[in-house]
């Protein structure tokens, strides 16, 4: 896993987060073709920034757990905004009869997407 080797503010996390580009885009059901875009921001975040700091420790936090504890235990309930979840479907592919390795990435929590939300009004 890449959070091994690298600390937060070189890691792709931090790479995706500095510079967000949020669009509010308007969903109209399951079966329709079109959407209509709402309003388009763009944040850019510094390592200074409170949020960030507090992202950084959730970061920290799981990587530390990684490398003292191993890949088995992350959970999803690791982190206040951020979260290592499992990536793809996992389990056994039903084509070929093979297990699928389990992965993870960092995702952002609902809360965090709000508060992304609130900061582009």
């Amino acid at each position: 896993m890449v959070a091994l080797v690298h600390p937060f503010f070189k890691s792709h996390s931090w790479a995706k987060l500095k510079a967000i580009v949020f669009c509010a885009v308007k969903w109209n059901g399951k079966n329709s073709n079109e959407g209509q875009l709402i309003k388009v921001a763009s944040l850019d975040f510094s390592e200074g920034d409170e949020l960030i700091k507090e992202i950084k420790v959730d970061y920290d936090f799981i990587r530390a757990k990684l490398i003292k504890k191993g890949f088995g235990a992350l959970t999803g309930k690791d982190g206040k905004w951020i979260q290592a979840r499992t990536k793809g479907t996992g389990g056994v592919n039903p084509k070929t009869g093979k297990r699928r390795p389990i992965t993870r990435a960092f995702y952002a929590r609902t809360k965090l997407v709000k508060k992304i939300f609130k900061m582009t009004n």
